[in-house]
């Protein structure tokens, strides 16, 4: 982590913050889910250095990133990143989202698949519109402005009381990134999300899901069925935070993929 740095990137009349691995290698945008940050993924950050260059923006309402009124759609947050790649000049990187950023990372990819080489879909909100009514009825948006009200060392505390098998600098790292996110973040909820079976895949892409999370088995077949070169891989023992529930495997199933690419390393 010596040679990382941060930077801003002003797109769509707002900065979007990133930190970066750097190198002349090829590069790699990992887009955080809800209630996250780009540090989030430090981790596969870390197993991913040596080969690629990694870029982890904040996006719009999380982390440092600004927070405008409005403008926090999946299409919105897709315009940022594609705001990113042409700002930092990026040639083709491969997209790895988690959540919501699985669900920008396939906004992206059927708006723009010449900007990609790849990308990856870590359990992404690949729901019916009923469910999405559901989730943005919910507590969840009420309980987060509950959490904001707390000071880091409390979040800490419930992040190690709710996890105790992840490290002190990841439950941190989430902590710190919990109370960066604005409440204005929460409209990305708002039905409807964009129609994951409209969706064209033309670039090589995964989909990983856990066997407790969001996506399932027989959601996967489906889509492979609507989406003929779409890779799947399932995650045993993982929930819809399967990067953070399974890291060493998430980390290798990544591995794997981005070296399967054409002209990466074998």
């Amino acid at each position: 982590m010596n040679n990382w740095h941060t930077g801003i990137c002003k797109t769509n009349n707002i900065s979007i913050h990133y930190t970066r691995t750097g190198g002349n290698n090829p590069p790699v945008i990992l887009l955080h889910g809800l209630m996250t940050s780009g540090l989030c993924w430090t981790d596969l950050a870390c197993a991913l250095e040596k080969d690629y260059d990694v870029i982890m923006p904040d996006a719009r309402g999380h982390g440092l990133s600004d927070v405008p009124d409005a403008g926090y759609s999946y299409y919105d947050h897709a315009s940022d990143v594609a705001g990113l790649i042409h700002a930092l000049q990026l040639h083709r990187p491969v997209l790895i989202g988690h959540s919501m950023g699985g669900m920008i990372s396939a906004v992206l990819a059927d708006r723009h698949p010449e900007l990609l080489s790849g990308m990856v879909l870590a359990d992404p909100p690949f729901i019916s519109v009923k469910m999405q009514r559901e989730v943005r009825d919910s507590d969840v948006a009420d309980q987060h402005r509950k959490v904001r009200q707390l000071s880091l060392e409390e979040v800490i505390a419930d992040g190690k009381a709710r996890h105790p098998h992840r490290s002190a600098a990841a439950i941190e790292r989430f902590a710190r990134a919990r109370l960066q996110t604005s409440m204005a973040a929460f409209d990305v909820l708002t039905p409807p999300y964009p129609d994951y079976k409209q969706l064209k895949i033309k670039i090589p892409a995964l989909l990983v899901f856990g066997d407790k999370g969001v996506v399932s088995a027989t959601m996967a077949t489906a889509l492979q069925g609507i989406h003929p070169g779409l890779k799947t891989e399932q995650i045993a023992h993982a929930g819809h935070s399967l990067h953070m529930d399974q890291p060493e495997r998430f980390a290798a199933i990544i591995q794997a993929f981005l070296h399967s690419l054409p002209g990466e390393k074998s």
